[in-house]
């Protein structure tokens, strides 16, 4: 089933991501997530995509064990990064012969060490031409429903919130489906990023991305890459607990709850759970919100 049909027909869809894991037993250990949070009956559960398509091959063999094996619909990331025309064009069909229906068309992140995004010869620069092709293309434009990123807070790369905005607004008119946001922890950042965003002709679902707080460097360090602002009441509860990780999960539980609740108040279409290949807090979440 394809994703836009679910923000379609539900009240408020939840969904989750994970990453592919270096290791056999780092996959393992993921199939039993997903299997634990199939209870929570999620819409769908979306794989990353790595840097130079060191995990391409690992990314259509998970999405497709996901919805194949372990029963729940899946979407697929695919990034500009590295990769030609032709070589987008046979992943695509890879990825139409494995039965999934569902990609998140991102430009991706510069490979390591590099602080520039540059694109191959007859590649693409910018997500928009992602999802052009895609939606173009004589015999896949309309095999897969499409998700791109949104920005409450902004791009890093871009500082211009206005420009950043009508980026947004071009990814869209291309074809895109749906948005799913960047993860934030102020959500007046989200409604008012939402509210803009009507006010230039953005009417498709746009989800907010949420990453539980389990650690503390590590969210200020996501935090950091993506340009999110931290609230000053979580910044003291990290500095409180420390390296105490059982009291700043617990911590990160109650806030994220918070979170949920008023943007499900808000009138959200849906929860994209950050989950980083862990289903305890995710569960508890969840819980907490729906039970």
């Amino acid at each position: 089933m394809k994703i836009k049909d679910y923000y379609a027909k539900q009240k408020c869809t939840v969904s989750f991501e994970f990453f592919p894991p270096k290791t056999d037993e780092g996959e393992l250990k993921l199939f039993e997530v997903a299997r634990e949070l199939k209870e929570l009956k999620p819409s769908f559960i979306s794989v990353t995509y790595g840097a130079l398509g060191t995990t391409r091959s690992n990314t259509l063999r998970i999405v497709s064990k996901i919805k194949k094996e372990i029963g729940i619909e899946a979407a697929a990331h695919l990034t500009c990064v590295a990769h030609t025309r032709d070589e987008i064009e046979k992943v695509l069909a890879d990825l139409q012969s494995s039965g999934i229906e569902n990609i998140v068309a991102l430009r991706g992140d510069p490979p390591k060490g590099e602080t520039e995004f540059k694109p191959v010869s007859n590649g693409f620069t910018h997500a928009s031409e992602l999802v052009n092709f895609i939606r173009r293309h004589p015999t896949l434009s309309r095999a897969f429903s499409l998700a791109i990123a949104g920005y409450p807070e902004g791009h890093v790369e871009c500082k211009d919130k206005d420009l950043d905005l009508k980026n947004l607004k071009h990814k869209v008119d291309q074809g895109a489906d749906v948005v799913i946001t960047q993860l934030f922890f102020d959500n007046r950042k989200y409604f008012h990023f939402v509210e803009r965003a009507r006010k230039i002709g953005i009417s498709i679902p746009i989800v907010p991305g949420i990453m539980p707080v389990t650690q503390g460097p590590q969210i200020q360090k996501f935090a950091q890459m993506c340009g999110a602002s931290i609230p000053d009441e979580m910044n003291q509860a990290i500095q409180k607990y420390g390296e105490n990780q059982i009291a700043i999960e617990a911590y990160g539980i109650e806030f994220t709850t918070r979170q949920c609740r008023e943007l499900i108040d808000g009138g959200v279409p849906g929860l994209h759970f950050y989950t980083l290949n862990k289903s305890n807090a995710t569960r508890q979440i969840y819980h907490n919100l729906f039970r």
